[in-house]
């Protein structure tokens, strides 16, 4: 598709949209969806032209920007890695192969989080393990007034979760540079969220689709998945306030592990929560 559209005087977005699709029906369970979104990508227009004004010709310059796409995205390159962004709770969030590709499903820590905190609540609340700062922005877009905290030990996943605060004019977050609570030093939270890296070492997943591109350091959470929750469950209680809140995500399968864990340390009112699709997504409990 993409040699032939280089010779040819026209080449319409229609026609790219529909041999872009064909071209990635075999590498992606969303080729469509993928196709448009490297479209809208290199050409700026939105998915009502491709609707419209399907004839609309695509300049060389876009041609070859998206043959360089395609070719990337069918070695199986991550769409959001291609585009640099990525849409969660209603923000674009800009990502790079420094940080996770947030996921629908984290939203479900974000609406926990929110049921916990007040609506005029001025919370102090921590992020641990910020990556691109998708949680931290979404509790500071909603409850505004609350203070956040988030932390990583990558520097150029901070940079991203910096820019992010930036382009939503997000003042009230403060990003530390460190591993987990060491950045911290004495300071008490009303709530601590987390989305650790909860993947056991040696999962075929992680070599499986776009978890073969993300960042281990923030996938891997040691043989069985669990050390970083471990770490995060042994060092929060320090960090809590009384009555204060704990909320991690977790793997499909580690609901009763993590209950074990957090009974172990002596939190109280835990309780697990499904996704929309019934599976075990998030653990909270209380100091």
């Amino acid at each position: 598709m993409m040699h032939a559209a280089r010779e040819a005087v026209t080449v319409s977005i229609g026609a790219t949209l529909a041999d872009m699709t064909r071209a990635l029906r075999s590498k992606s369970r969303t080729p469509r969806l993928d196709a448009e979104a490297l479209v809208m990508h290199v050409t700026g227009r939105g998915r009502n032209d491709f609707i419209a004004r399907p004839h609309i010709a695509l300049t060389a310059n876009e041609r070859h920007g998206l043959e360089n796409l395609l070719a990337r995205r069918q070695r199986g390159e991550p769409v959001a890695y291609l585009t640099g962004v990525k849409e969660f709770w209603s923000l674009t969030l800009n990502v790079s192969p420094a940080t996770l590709i947030p996921r629908p499903e984290t939203e479900l820590l974000v609406e926990q989080a929110l049921r916990r905190i007040p609506l005029d609540a001025e919370w102090n609340i921590a992020d641990l393990g910020t990556g691109c700062g998708a949680i931290a922005l979404a509790l500071s877009k909603e409850r505004p007034r609350c203070r956040l905290t988030a932390s990583d030990l990558s520097r150029p996943a901070l940079d991203v979760a910096r820019s992010n605060a930036r382009k939503f004019g997000m003042s009230r977050i403060e990003f530390l540079e460190g591993d987990w609570f060491a950045p911290l030093a004495c300071r008490k939270f009303d709530l601590i969220v987390s989305n650790p890296p909860y993947v056991a070492a040696g999962d075929p997943h992680l070599s499986q689709g776009d978890l073969r591109f993300e960042p281990a350091p923030a996938l891997v959470g040691g043989p069985d998945g669990l050390a970083a929750i471990r770490h995060i469950a042994g060092r929060a209680s320090s960090h809590l306030k009384t009555g204060g809140w704990l909320i991690v995500e977790h793997g499909w399968d580690q609901a009763k592990a993590v209950n074990g864990i957090l009974t172990g340390h002596g939190y109280y009112n835990i309780a697990c929560r499904h996704d929309l699709s019934g599976i075990d997504r998030i653990s909270e409990c209380r100091k």
